[in-house]
């Protein structure tokens, strides 16, 4: 059911920082891969193509104090670090499967749009 004009302003205050943490630049990703199987760090810098180490050290720890995946360090010859959806995490995988979608169908639309407003001028 569509928000009024009235309802999305009044609720913004409360939802836009849980929109910010969820739609953050890196974290639509990592909890795609997540939720098909845990992975490791190198593995999900493998995955996403122009990451730093950095960026994705800040987004692990970001969607884990959020509660959304989880870090468990194994005690081996060298220490493992694995990450995993939690519960949370895995009740947006419907809604970001349903964005993926969108944006391979709409792929070709938005770079058509993105010429028509740049031949404008």
């Amino acid at each position: 059911m569509p928000y009024t004009e009235d309802q999305v302003i009044e609720t913004l205050p409360s939802v836009r920082p849980v929109l910010e943490q969820i739609a953050h630049k890196w974290s639509i990703l990592i909890l795609t891969f997540l939720c098909q199987e845990p992975k490791r760090f190198n593995a999900l810098k493998r995955r996403m193509d122009g990451i730093t180490q950095k960026a994705l050290t800040e987004a692990l720890r970001r969607l884990e104090r959020n509660g959304l995946i989880e870090r468990t360090v194994t005690i081996t010859s060298p220490i493992a670090v694995e990450y995993s959806i939690t519960p949370l995490g895995r009740t947006l995988q419907d809604p970001f499967l349903a964005l993926y979608d969108w944006a391979l169908d709409h792929q070709a639309d938005l770079k058509k749009a993105q010429a028509r407003f740049d031949n404008r001028s």
